[in-house]
């Protein structure tokens, strides 16, 4: 599956991402794993010195090797150590499978529906991303290569947990951040679930932060942002949205031990905001 064709990003084996029109974040790179086009957008494998492996679609870094587990653990066991008896998840977006694999840790959930709509970004994953990724088959994971907004709207199933684990509110993720969107995952979350995406950046994106928070709020009973430091993503600290028709009541003792980031202390304290942060949301 190796591409060797050229990148015009890399420069000197430099990889530089644009955050906007005025910041730029460059990242030194070994050598190129893999670079080719799906039909939705550009894949590339990157090899670098301080981040490890990365994965890059359409110029933007999604996760690493060195920090996405940061990411995939807060993503995830925030929302199952939320919920009472979680048994049924639906994984929308995702295509490293870093949160899929998380999730699957807990061996009460009975099964996972994972919606990506590119096919080739899971199948480079598991191929060149395996410390993301993992390497193990597992029955309860179901993968569907679909549309995730259509998914969400067409859907008759009823789900314990849901997770958005999108990129950025650009191009077709775009709708994966409307109010349309939650409403319709709001109609197939049960009433007792938890629904948990990422909301961007306090610190450069706080005015996307602000609009996910105040749309899920006209949508749920109870909505609560939390944090974590991921180094690679702009800024380094990063919000993340949990979202309830009840209540959001966190159990620590219910975390699976096996992993590198999120322990019970940070499951306890990741609801503390920063003042800043507070002071936004109001």
């Amino acid at each position: 599956m190796v591409n060797s064709k050229n990148y015009d990003s890399y420069s000197n084996l430099w990889f530089t991402e644009e955050e906007g029109h005025n910041l730029k974040l460059d990242y030194r790179i070994k050598n190129i794993i893999f670079d080719d086009y799906s039909s939705f957008q550009h894949i590339v494998v990157a090899d670098s010195y301080d981040f490890g492996k990365m994965l890059i679609l359409d110029d933007a870094i999604q996760t690493t090797t060195a920090d996405g587990f940061i990411y995939n653990e807060m993503i995830s066991h925030v929302p199952i150590c939320s919920h009472p008896n979680p048994e049924k998840v639906l994984i929308i977006g995702g295509g490293d499978c870093g949160a899929v694999r998380e999730i699957a840790k807990y061996p009460s959930i009975k099964k996972i529906d994972m919606v990506e709509i590119d096919e080739m970004v899971v199948m480079v994953s598991k191929e060149y991303l395996k410390e993301i990724a993992g390497d193990k088959i597992d029955k309860r994971i179901n993968f569907i290569f679909a549309d995730g907004v259509n998914y969400a709207k067409e859907c008759k199933e009823q789900y314990d947990i849901i997770i958005v684990d999108s990129s950025d509110p650009v191009g077709p993720a775009v709708e994966l951040f409307s109010q349309n969107f939650y409403e319709n995952i709001s109609k197939i979350l049960k009433n007792d679930g938890i629904f948990a995406c990422q909301s961007e950046s306090p610190v450069f994106y706080s005015e996307i932060m602000k609009k996910i928070f105040k749309t899920l709020q006209d949508v749920y009973n109870d909505v609560k942002l939390y944090t974590a430091t991921v180094p690679t993503y702009p800024g380094g600290l990063w919000s993340f949205a949990a979202a309830s028709k009840t209540n959001i009541i966190t159990d620590s003792k219910k975390l699976i031990g096996n992993t590198r980031y999120i322990n019970e202390s940070i499951l306890k304290s990741c609801f503390c905001l920063p003042e800043f942060v507070v002071k936004m949301l109001k």
